[in-house]
């Protein structure tokens, strides 16, 4: 099988590296030679590390390296089976893409797009064959993270959709497979573990470092909101929420953060500039937690709840299964339970009782509770079984 690869960038070159691993041919096309020379050197460092650590040997470390070559015009990947872009998050620039490689590629090649949040079905539009077209979605580092959202537009067919499915487990990835609507599940998901925490900071209920020991130490997420807000970059994230919440025609759950504005607009954008909601330079004194138990709890406990409400809103509107939802959230962001099944552990009345609180407190939509859950509760019933089967 031949893999086109549109974009030489981190991500790009993750996916070339799954790809050539799991046996295929891949070209990277950019039209940066310095780009392309980039990440065939940082294949090379890769592989070579993976070396010295056991983890493959020389022959596959040469196995993998030539099963990749780099091209710099799109007509280069005429020959691709399927081919995946990974450039700029910017509708324009992706459909001109499209259009021009769709003059070169067979009438059979699969066109996918690795976009975090753009519509799928925008994207097909550019294209004479638009069945043609999916979202293939991974996560950053690609080799490692062992998911892949698989998103389907209204015009992709059953096949194209069935035969990227088998591709991608062939690849030794999980695959969630998540209706096009803004976020995926993962983006979508995951917006309270920033939104809430930035509330909770702006309300003056807890500082930064308290609200990161809290989600860490009663949660055991690996990295708090606030560290992984400056880790992701201050800019891309706000731009990210910003655009699921126009996207969801200002629904009041995504509201942006003034808070997270500003620092994006100062240019304290995290460990990539050096400071952001934590400064990284050297000899700086992080401030530290206050460790009130019940502070804590309370911080971990509306933000579960506001996770969770998203996870079982996201069911509710079929964007994708249960067990989808809660592996895309343990393997695609590494969260320490699915949101779905950690609802089943909390209890279903525990959750709509911590959303009706809060609704009662702020009188706020965005503490609506999900109708799935009310529903369960009144019917006591649970997302998942002894045995892991949905039975909600």
């Amino acid at each position: 099988m031949i893999v086109g690869i549109i974009g030489s960038g981190t991500m790009g070159s993750g996916i070339a590296q799954v790809a050539s691993t799991a046996g295929c041919k891949v070209k990277v096309f950019d039209t940066n030679q310095e780009a392309l020379d980039r990440s065939k050197q940082a294949l090379e460092k890769i592989l070579s590390r993976l070396v010295e650590k056991g983890r493959i040997d020389q022959p596959e470390k040469e196995r993998i390296q030539n099963n990749i070559s780099y091209v710099n015009t799109l007509k280069d990947l005429k020959d691709a089976d399927l081919t995946i872009e990974a450039i700029i998050e910017n509708l324009e620039i992706k459909k001109k893409v499209f259009s021009e490689l769709e003059t070169y590629v067979s009438e059979h090649t699969i066109i996918a797009s690795n976009t975090s949040s753009l519509s799928i079905a925008s994207i097909a539009s550019s294209l004479q064959k638009p069945e043609r077209c999916i979202g293939i979605h991974f996560f950053n580092p690609a080799p490692l993270m062992k998911l892949v959202e698989v998103i389907p537009a209204v015009q992709t067919s059953t096949q194209v959709t069935d035969k990227v499915v088998d591709i991608i487990k062939d690849w030794k990835k999980v695959v969630a497979l998540a209706k096009d609507t803004p976020g995926f599940i993962v983006n979508r998901v995951a917006r309270p573990f920033y939104g809430e925490s930035l509330r909770i900071y702006e309300e003056g209920l807890a500082d930064i470092a308290t609200i990161d020991w809290s989600l860490k130490t009663l949660g055991g997420f690996r990295m708090g909101p606030f560290e992984l807000m400056d880790f992701i970059g201050n800019d891309v994230n706000y731009t990210v929420t910003e655009s699921v919440f126009e996207a969801f025609y200002y629904d009041p759950r995504y509201k942006p953060s003034f808070t997270q504005k500003r620092l994006s607009e100062a240019g304290y954008l995290g460990r990539k500039s050096g400071k952001g909601y934590y400064d990284y330079a050297e000899g700086a004194v992080k401030n530290a937690p206050k460790e009130d138990t019940e502070l804590a709890q309370s911080i971990f406990d509306r933000v579960l709840v506001m996770l969770i409400n998203e996870a079982a809103d996201a069911l509710f509107w079929n964007i994708a299964s249960a067990e989808d939802i809660d592996n895309a959230m343990t393997k695609g962001v590494n969260y320490p339970k699915g949101l779905l099944a950690w609802a089943d552990e909390k209890g279903i009345d525990w959750c709509v009782n911590m959303l009706d609180k809060l609704y009662d407190e702020y009188h706020e939509d965005r503490y609506r509770c999900s109708p799935i859950l009310r529903k369960m509760m009144k019917e006591k019933r649970v997302f998942f079984n002894k045995t892991d089967e949905l039975i909600s």
